[in-house]
C-alpha cells in the first residue's frame, strides 16, 4: 500500500502541473511575442523589452505577492474540505488585487520617468519605445492583476485546466493584434511597438474578464457568491503574504540592479540579453508551473493532515522539473544558433549571445530544483524562509558574482549569465537541506 502512494503523488503533480505549466508558457508569451516581432521591427524594438519586460515583471510579481497566502489559505481550505474560507478568503484577495492595481497604475504612471532615467545607456530611442510601450499598459494595471490573482485561486482549488484554456484565447488574440498593429497588416494601422502594446492590453483584459466569470459562478470549490469571514481570510492571507512581499520587493530590487549592469554594456548586449531571456522564459514558466502545482499539493496535503504526502508530492514536481529542464539545456546546446535566430536575425547580437547560451543550458537543472522547492515552501506556509534564501541568493550571491564577472574581470554579457547560475546552484543546494529539516511541515497559516 505504501508503494503506491509515491506513485498518486506523482500522477497527482502531472495532472495540476501539465495546465499550469502550459499555462505559464502562454503567460511568458504574450510578452515573448511582443519580443519576438518587434526583433523583426527595429533593434531598439527589441531592446525597448529589456526596460519593458523587467518593469511588468516586477510590478506583477511584487504586487501579487499576496497570492501567495491566497494559495496557501485556499489549498489548506479545500484539502480541509471548507469551502465557506476558500470563498472568503478568493473574495478578499480580487477585492485587494483591484485596489492594489489602481494605486500602482497611478503611481507608475508618474514614476515611469523615474524608472526610464535608470537606463541612460540605453540611448533616447530604446527610452521612448519603451515609454510608449509602458504607457498603453498602465490603464489595465488593475485587470493584469485581477486576472493573474483569479488564476491562482482557481489553481489552488484545484482547477489548473480552465486558467490554461483562458489563458490559450488570451495568446491567440495578442498574436493576431499583434501581426496587425506592428507592421500595419490587414489595413490596420502600423504601430510598431505601440501597437505590440495594445495588442498585449487587450488580451490581458480578456483574460481577466474571463476568469472573474468563472469565479463569480456558484458552483466549484470557490466561489465569489455569498459574504462572511473576508476579514478573517484577508488578515491570514496578509500573515502568510507579508515576508512574500518583502522577498519579491527584495528580488525586484536585485533585479534592477542587476539589468542595471547589462544596460550598462551598451544596446547590443541588451538586445542579446533580451533574446537569452525571451529563450530562457520557457524554461523558467515550465519550473515555475510545475512549482505552482507542486505549492498546491503541498498545502492541500498539510491542510489534510498528511505532512509526509506533502514532502512526496514536493519531491516528485522537484524531479519532474529536473528532467523537463535539463531537456530544454540539452537543446541550448544542441540548436543555439536557431533558437537566437528566433528572436533577432541580427549577426552582432547572436555572437555576444551564444555563449551565454552555454552557460544557460547549465543553469537549467538548479533553476528547476530552487523554483519548485522554494514554491513548496510558500505553498507551505513558510514564507519567512523563502525570504531569506532569496535575500542569500541574490544579494550574497547573484550582484556581487555578476558584477565582478561583467567589469573587473571583462566577461561582459558572459560574466552575467556566470553569476545568475552561480545563484541558483546556491539557492538548489540550501533549499535541499532547509526541506529535508521538515520544520517548514509544522508551520501555521
Amino acid at each position: 500500500m505504501n508503494t503506491k502512494k509515491p506513485l498518486t503523488l506523482r500522477r497527482q503533480v502531472i495532472r495540476l502541473a501539465t495546465p499550469v505549466v502550459a499555462q505559464s508558457i502562454l503567460n511568458t508569451l504574450v510578452l515573448l511575442v511582443d519580443r519576438a516581432m518587434l526583433g523583426y521591427h527595429a533593434s531598439e524594438s527589441l531592446a525597448s523589452m529589456q526596460i519593458n519586460g523587467p518593469i511588468l515583471w516586477a510590478l506583477l510579481s511584487v504586487l501579487g505577492a499576496f497570492s501567495i497566502g491566497s494559495m496557501a489559505l485556499v489549498g489548506r481550505a479545500v484539502g480541509s474540505n471548507d469551502p465557506k474560507l476558500a470563498s472568503a478568503a478568493a473574495r478578499s484577495s480580487l477585492f485587494l488585487a483591484v485596489t492594489i492595481g489602481i494605486v500602482a497604475a497611478i503611481a507608475l504612471h508618474f514614476g515611469l520617468p523615474l524608472l526610464l532615467a535608470i537606463f541612460p545607456a540605453a540611448g533616447d530611442n530604446v527610452q521612448a519605445a519603451a515609454a510608449a510601450y509602458i504607457g498603453v499598459i498602465i490603464p489595465i494595471i488593475p485587470l493584469m492583476l485581477l486576472g493573474a490573482i483569479a488564476a491562482a485561486l482557481l489553481q489552488a482549488a484545484g482547477n489548473t485546466r480552465t486558467p490554461f484554456f483562458v489563458a490559450l484565447f488570451a495568446n491567440g488574440v495578442n498574436i493576431v493584434l499583434n501581426y496587425a498593429l506592428i507592421f500595419g497588416n490587414w489595413g490596420a494601422p502600423a504601430l510598431g511597438v505601440r501597437g505590440a502594446a495594445m495588442g498585449t492590453a487587450i488580451a490581458i483584459a480578456l483574460k481577466a474578464a474571463i476568469l472573474l466569470a468563472v469565479l463569480i459562478r456558484p458552483h466549484g470549490a470557490i466561489t465569489l457568491r455569498g459574504w462572511g469571514g473576508e476579514w478573517q481570510a484577508l488578515v491570514r492571507i496578509f500573515w502568510v503574504s507579508a515576508p512574500a512581499f518583502g522577498e519579491k520587493l527584495i528580488q525586484h530590487l536585485g533585479f534592477f540592479g542587476f539589468i542595471t549592469m547589462i544596460g550598462a554594456l551598451g544596446e547590443v548586449a541588451m538586445a542579446a540579453n533580451q533574446a537569452l531571456i525571451s529563450i530562457e522564459a520557457i524554461c523558467f514558466e515550465s519550473a515555475d508551473g510545475i512549482g505552482i502545482a507542486a505549492a498546491v499539493i503541498v498545502a492541500q496535503q498539510l491542510g489534510a493532515g498528511r505532512p509526509n504526502s506533502a514532502a512526496r508530492g514536493a519531491r516528485a514536481a522537484a524531479i519532474m522539473g529536473l528532467i523537463l529542464l535539463g531537456s530544454c539545456g540539452a537543446l541550448f546546446v544542441l540548436i543555439p544558433q536557431q533558437l537566437l535566430q528566433a528572436f533577432t536575425p541580427d549577426a552582432r547580437i547572436i555572437s555576444v549571445a551564444l555563449p551565454c547560451l552555454a552557460v544557460a543550458a547549465v543553469a537549467q537543472p538548479f533553476m528547476a530544483m530552487a523554483t519548485i522547492l522554494g514554491e513548496s515552501l510558500r505553498g507551505a506556509g513558510d514564507t519567512r524562509t523563502a525570504l531569506g534564501v532569496s535575500l542569500l541568493g541574490w544579494f550574497a550571491v547573484r550582484l556581487i558574482a555578476t558584477y565582478v564577472l561583467a567589469f573587473p574581470l571583462h566577461l561582459g554579457l558572459l560574466g552575467v549569465w556566470l553569476g545568475s547560475t552561480l545563484d541558483w546552484v546556491v539557492r538548489t543546494l540550501v533549499l535541499t537541506w532547509i526541506l529535508s529539516q521538515g520544520k517548514w511541515q509544522k508551520v501555521k497559516v
